[in-house]
């Protein structure tokens, strides 16, 4: 548990939320100082669900897929039954891996020693044990995190009090007719980057930057028309292209730019999905794993719009990259505290910040809204 009195210098007026008109950003300390990620390993991370892969990745008994919650590594597998069950990605011995990679098996085979896992969690094999006494496999079963699949999204948490329907609720009306639960993993990258992972969240936010930092993607859409909508856990960013014929959004449809608290990100244009997710690495570097899905992924006219849509996809990243290398630099300069928020482009920003104080307020003991 963390120790508490390390946030007793924790004004209460900085985990009030004002109105976003008279709200104030959160300070910069929250992102440079290593004892506020502490924080939120508590806050935030053991208490909200989190996406780890799609459920293409887990369509037989015995697939199973790995991730990570705040620093904890997790498993995901498919059951006998067909459903999910999560782990944490600890043997009960010496807390060794059970798997390094995505991969399928008829038990779960922890890669340290040996031991071996039924597929409910329960300890199966225990190599060279027969002299050990008083040893009860039936005390050693793996510790179980909670998972659940929604329209092709598998999420897992340590110890949400919310439901995963709760966090989710209406995306899928949001999006239809395209659907997240038809979508083929095609493509993973992988950035690092040096800021806290905070910083990152808040540039995806907001498309107040996209003229300054992003031309050719300024160039592709409607920025008077955009706009930002929020439900309880999640705000999408709606922007109307104003041209098609490009491999980042063949149809000129609108893309919708879902941010999910607290850490993963769900870019939908007709056909494809791309996933972000966002892992505090430390308190100043941060590791962004993009996943990309598209309903084709094998006729020739497919493939050259997923060569084109993942191309410029990486080139809109790394103009990312750059300016959120610039602002962790900026918040460390002692120049800058906080700010304000920009009401027509900075809502989803706004509401990010809000959630994170409420998980701050109900961690420490200060209450709630």
């Amino acid at each position: 548990m963390i120790d508490l009195r390390r946030f007793e210098d924790v004004s209460g007026s900085l985990l009030v939320t004002m109105p976003v008109e008279r709200a104030e950003t959160i300070p910069s300390a929250w992102y440079t100082e290593s004892r506020f990620l502490d924080l939120e390993m508590e806050a935030v991370f053991k208490r909200h669900w989190q996406y780890i892969n799609h459920a293409c990745r887990l369509q037989q008994p015995g697939d199973f897929i790995i991730g990570t919650v705040g620093r904890s590594p997790v498993i995901v597998v498919r059951d006998g039954d067909g459903g999910l069950r999560g782990f944490y990605n600890v043997c009960r011995h010496r807390g060794g891996p059970l798997a390094t990679e995505d991969g399928h098996g008829s038990v779960l085979k922890c890669r340290y020693h040996g031991w071996t896992y039924r597929l409910d969690g329960s300890l199966r094999g225990v190599p060279h044990f027969d002299r050990v006494e008083l040893f009860d496999k039936g005390e050693y079963g793996l510790v179980a995190v909670n998972a659940a699949e929604h329209d092709g999204l598998v999420l897992v948490s340590p110890g949400a009090a919310h439901s995963v329907q709760t966090v989710v609720r209406g995306i899928g009306e949001r999006i239809a007719p395209c659907s997240l639960a038809t979508k083929k993993f095609f493509k993973r990258e992988v950035y690092e980057i040096e800021c806290n992972w905070k910083v990152y969240m808040d540039n995806y936010l907001e498309g107040y930057h996209v003229p300054h930092v992003h031309p050719e993607l300024f160039s592709l859409y409607d920025f008077q028309n955009y706009v930002t909508f929020t439900d309880q856990y999640y705000s999408v960013q709606v922007g109307e292209f104003s041209t098609g014929g490009t491999g980042y959004n063949p149809t000129g449809e609108p893309a919708y730019y879902f941010a999910v608290f607290p850490n993963f990100m769900l870019n939908i244009t007709p056909g494809r999905l791309q996933t972000n997710l966002v892992l505090p690495v430390d308190h100043r570097h941060t590791r962004v794993v993009f996943d990309y899905y598209y309903d084709d992924t094998e006729s020739d006219e497919a493939r050259a719009r997923i060569d084109a849509d993942i191309d410029f996809a990486d080139r809109v990243q790394l103009e990312d990259i750059e300016i959120c290398e610039h602002v962790q630099r900026g918040l460390e300069s002692g120049a800058y505290d906080r700010g304000r928020f920009s009401v027509k482009f900075e809502e989803g920003l706004y509401h990010f910040q809000s959630l994170l104080r409420r998980s701050y307020r109900l961690a420490l003991g200060r209450g709630d809204d």
